[in-house]
């Protein structure tokens, strides 16, 4: 019988996956999860800070919801705290979030290129989000205050993913696994969409009868096996914890 990874352990490997699939360059980013008791873990910057492709579990702490923050010595949240705050109070459905900043998406953004549903099997789950539509903040700012992340929860609204313009975005699920393969998902069709770009027109989103012909293959499939393969890379790559 297989564990259950701690939190820390969770979150650690998520920044990992992250940076070694080039979402993150450096040091900015951050997970969070729901603890049972309200509360939430977060990756925090401390002492021997190496970036998201090294995080540590002992990078990551449990943190009031709604009160004071007091990370142990050392050790600091992250300054946009209040994005994972003002989501997590406001959707009881979302247990885990992820804020980064893939290059991809701030630079389709930035093109005025939407990104809509135009691959199909190649990516179902990125097809589906961008069926639904992909919400985008409009402010390029640092979300410090619980004003502003109230802002991103709004623009946001009931989505799993929001695009901040000129900054990154954010991403949510039921689990660490899922919040983080939907920001790869939303970065793999960023990816596409500049590359079709390049050429003299647009590519036309999937006509319906096409996107009637693709399964919900399900969490099992979208979610668990593709973190596992993520997980398998990093262990190949020499990176796993």
């Amino acid at each position: 019988m297989t564990s259950t990874p701690a939190p820390q352990e969770l979150i650690a490997l998520g920044c990992r996956i992250l940076a070694f699939r080039g979402l993150a360059a450096d040091i900015l980013g951050h997970i969070s999860l729901r603890r049972d008791d309200g509360a939430l873990y977060v990756r925090c910057r401390g002492p021997h800070e190496r970036g998201l492709l090294l995080t540590e579990p002992s990078d990551v702490h449990p943190i009031p919801l709604d009160s004071e923050p007091a990370p142990p010595d050392g050790y600091r949240v992250p300054n946009e705290l209040p994005i994972h705050r003002e989501i997590l109070r406001a959707r009881p459905d979302v247990e885990a979030v992820v804020h980064i900043h893939p290059p991809h998406v701030v630079a389709a953004d930035l093109a005025g290129l939407p990104l809509r549903p135009i691959v199909g099997a190649y990516d179902i789950p990125a097809m589906r989000m961008a069926l639904d539509g992909i919400p985008v903040y409009p402010r390029a700012v640092l979300v410090t205050r619980a004003d502003l992340g109230q802002e991103v929860v709004a623009a946001l609204a009931d989505r799993p993913v929001a695009i901040l313009r000129g900054h990154g975005i954010v991403a949510t699920g039921d689990s660490v696994q899922q919040a983080v393969v939907r920001a790869l998902s939303v970065e793999s069709l960023a990816i596409m969409t500049l590359r079709s770009a390049a050429g003299p027109t647009l590519p036309s989103p999937l006509p319906p009868e096409d996107i009637a012909e693709l399964p919900d293959l399900g969490g099992g499939f979208n979610d668990t096996l593709v973190w596992k393969s993520h997980l398998a890379a990093l262990e190949h790559a020499g990176l796993g914890l």
